[in-house]
């Protein structure tokens, strides 16, 4: 937000430097990111003079260039070359010296020195309007009339020109108060008065105004939760042409364009008091009846920037007679109701209208107006009627208007001030220290908050409607420590904190441990955000007052934001993936679902290009060997099933007690071709919730080293291709023998010298009496045992 110096010398007068007052501003919140300096023409003229052409003949050496001798005042007589088509000897002319900078359009600037131009010296230019930034006009030099012109004065003299200085104040939302001139003036004045910084500042009221005859306008107000306050005046013989200079200059500084002085003056008191207003041509008004409320869901309006928007009804409209919509209460207005250059009478609308009404309002039809940014966040319902009285006379000196009858006017329910006890004790419990009781009287008066009463360890106070933000206690006492000042308060030189340590079985305890397992694989964390758009809308959980198309959406699944990572990555040349997320999803079936999940995602190369590794493609396998990694952390069985999911192309699920833990696959073709990806991604999602819930509790037990050595015997099993190596593995786990420890499989085999739809699992085993050496014969009965388990179950044959 830009706040005008000049503008904010009109309600508090004060000696301090510009950054001073940036200073003050900050420590109360106002937050000042910066200050700029606005001239309202650029270099303010400076450098340009009044001169006289004594002589102007052609330049011996072009056609179109003139020489001429320029009289600037004090006997000095300047050689100026000159390229305009009307210099004449006997003007008087605005002259740039030797030095002067000349800004274009854009703030660039070039500076006038003395040169040669064809041979001849020039030590100045003679200008035209647009150069030195007062019109457009470059049809050629700027001549002055000679009777009100001196020569040799500096043209800046006969000028009006505003030089002011702009604070960038970084407004956080809550601050309604101070979103305006008024406003940042009031604030300021607070902190100064409370400590002892020389002020004035008086509060603005509403204008004595005189109006004449009467008029057949009637106001009708649908609803007053949604309109609490409304108020209209008619104002007519209005005159619609360009803005003074001086409130032009008011505009601009902040970064507003002129337009005219009617919609000129509605600006100006929005930034001025915070008040929004809109001016109807009254003409335009069917019926001579101004109606606020809604209009059906459906409804086509056209807003002033010629778009077409369809009303979904629950918008505050400003309708004519004849139920026709004129504008979009305090968010946009229409293009057939506002003010032309042929508008003669004006309808002036000042109002309070419902916050969260008009927020959905901006939010539905993406519109982020001055007026909306103000009325969504809750303005002051108690300037209303002070700032419309201003309005309408600014209307009448600077328009010629007269208004005509009284103002229409509904409020039929006092908006009240908030009611909050304050505790001394509170204050000096969240501050840490004391701050006398006649001290927080004085800020609380400065802040226009009203003690109503004395007790025993506090005040009863009334806070003014316009502090939207502050209801509370805990709100007062952050009131009071910042116009206090956050400085004066000591830092404690000893903090004190118990440490809170996780407990072996907690969640974050679980996911801090998986995390620094992946990270030491390699891995790196993402984190992205849980709003998202979606292809199939079926099930996803849909935001009422989304902020863009793009994120309308609780994100279903982790899959989407790893694959976009991916993308972004292989974009820039990194195509080695090998991300992880902890991350929440969200689905809306019989009720709202969420449930926090662990996604990984691996593409690319499995191990860096080096000289001593060959070219290595990550694979399925690679990422159900991680997640092998993780699950044997919580000490469960489950058991692996094939997986129908739409975003794998082949995927399997490990089940335990029927409940899905894991699901593991390689991304389809169709999802990596919505991400322009080329190369092939696998990925696994981990359900937390429900690893947390079926981890093993049992404490870790400390085991003494076996003083035997292990025995391993090999197998080399003829199966039937659709046999997987999880089935082998648990039949082979189910075996009752204590001595067999560990079961793996080291080598698979498919293709010729094999019977048709077979393959070959070659499987080691390793067992181990922790007493002493097994025999031969105990070794034998265990691996019979297996080979008549693998037999029986899956009609096994032993290769020799």
């Amino acid at each position: 937000m830009k706040i005008s110096k000049n503008w904010l010398k009109d309600y508090i007068s004060t000696e301090l430097k510009t950054e001073r007052i940036g200073e003050f501003l900050t420590d109360i919140g106002l937050e000042v990111e910066g200050i700029d300096k606005f001239e309202s023409i650029k270099g303010s003229l400076e450098g340009i003079v009044v001169g006289k052409v004594l002589t102007c003949e052609k330049h011996p050496n072009a056609d179109k260039l003139k020489k001429t001798t320029v009289d600037v005042g004090n006997g000095k007589v300047l050689d100026i070359v000159c390229g305009a088509p009307n210099v004449e000897a006997g003007q008087t002319v605005p002259v740039a010296v030797v030095g002067t900078k000349i800004y274009d359009k854009t703030g660039n600037f070039f500076e006038i020195k003395e040169a040669k131009i064809r041979g001849e010296v020039s030590q100045g230019m003679i200008c035209a309007e647009d150069e030195l930034g007062l019109s457009e006009d470059h049809g050629g030099i700027m001549v002055l009339d000679e009777a009100k012109f001196e020569v040799g004065k500096n043209f800046a003299d006969y000028f009006e020109l505003t030089n002011d200085e702009v604070f960038e104040i970084g407004l956080t939302p809550n601050r309604t108060d101070a979103m305006s001139h008024y406003g940042v003036a009031r604030d300021l004045y607070a902190f100064l008065s409370t400590n002892q910084q020389k002020s004035q500042f008086e509060k603005i009221s509403s204008e004595a105004l005189e109006n004449e005859g009467s008029h057949e306008f009637s106001l009708e107000v649908e609803d007053s939760e949604l309109i609490p306050r409304y108020i209209g005046a008619i104002i007519e013989d209005v005159k619609v042409e360009e803005s003074p200079v001086w409130l032009k200059d008011r505009l601009k500084a902040i970064g507003l364009g002129p337009i005219n002085n009617v919609v000129d003056i509605t600006n100006y008191i929005l930034h001025g008091l915070g008040q929004p207003l809109h001016a109807f041509d009254a003409d335009k008004i069917a019926d001579k009846k101004v109606k606020v409320g809604t209009v059906k869901a459906g409804t086509k309006f056209i807003t002033l920037d010629n778009v077409e928007r369809t009303l979904n009804g629950s918008e505050i409209m400003i309708k004519d007679g004849k139920d026709h919509p004129m504008c979009i209460a305090g968010v946009f207005g229409g293009i057939n109701s506002g003010v032309s250059a042929d508008t003669k009478t004006i309808f002036l609308e000042s109002a309070y209208f419902n916050p969260i009404a008009i927020r959905k309002a901006a939010k539905f039809h993406g519109l982020n107006t001055d007026a909306s940014f103000r009325f969504e966040r809750g303005i002051d319902p108690n300037i209303t009627r002070t700032a419309i009285t201003h309005a309408i006379k600014m209307i009448q000196e600077l328009a010629g208007g007269k208004l005509v009858g009284e103002l229409l006017e509904e409020y039929p329910k006092k908006i009240e001030d908030s009611y909050v006890i304050l505790r001394f004790s509170k204050i000096e419990q969240i501050l840490g220290t004391k701050i006398h009781r006649e001290k927080v009287k004085e800020i609380l008066k400065a802040l226009d908050i009203q003690v109503l009463n004395e007790i025993q360890n506090g005040f009863e106070i009334s806070v003014p409607a316009y502090r939207a933000d502050v209801t509370r206690e805990i709100d007062v006492i952050e009131e009071i420590l910042r116009i206090y000042g956050y400085n004066k308060i000591d830092s404690p030189q000893k903090i004190a904190f118990t440490p809170v340590r996780l407990s072996s079985n907690d969640q974050d305890e679980l996911e801090n441990s998986w995390a620094r397992s992946l990270q030491s694989l390699g891995f790196y964390e993402v984190m992205n955000n849980s709003l998202t758009s979606v292809k199939d809308e079926t099930d996803a959980v849909k935001l009422l007052n989304p902020l863009s198309n793009d994120l309308a959406f609780m994100r279903k699944s982790l899959m989407e934001g790893l694959l976009q990572n991916a993308i972004y990555n292989i974009n820039r040349k990194n195509q080695d993936i090998k991300f992880f997320e902890f991350g929440k999803i969200y689905h809306k079936r019989d009720s709202y679902e969420e449930r926090k999940q662990l996604a990984i995602l691996i593409s690319g190369r499995d191990l860096a290009e080096n000289w001593l590794q060959q070219k290595s493609v990550t694979n399925f396998y690679n990422l159900k060997a991680y997640v092998k990694v993780l699950l044997e952390r919580l000490s469960l069985k489950y058991k692996e099933v094939a997986l129908a999911d739409e975003r794998f192309s082949d995927a399997l699920a490990y089940e335990v007690d029927g409940k899905t833990l894991v699901r593991i696959g390689k991304v389809s073709p169709a999802m990596l071709k919505d991400f322009d990806i080329d190369q092939e991604c696998f990925y696994a999602e981990i359900e937390l919730e429900l690893a947390h819930e079926l981890r093993s509790n049992e404490p870790l037990k400390f085991r003494d080293i076996p003083k035997f050595n292990k025995i391993r015997r090999d197998l080399a099993l003829l199966i039937d291709k659709n046999i997987s190596y999880q089935d082998l593995y648990q039949t082979a786990r189910k075996n009752k023998s204590p001595y067999l420890k560990n079961i793996n499989l080291f080598d698979v085999y498919e293709g010729k010298n094999l019977p048709e739809g077979k393959k070959s699992y070659a499987m080691s085993f390793e067992l181990l009496n922790e007493e002493k050496t097994l025999e031969e014969k105990e070794i034998s009965e265990v691996m019979d045992s297996l080979v008549k388990s693998f037999q029986k179950e899956f009609n096994a044959e032993l290769r020799s």
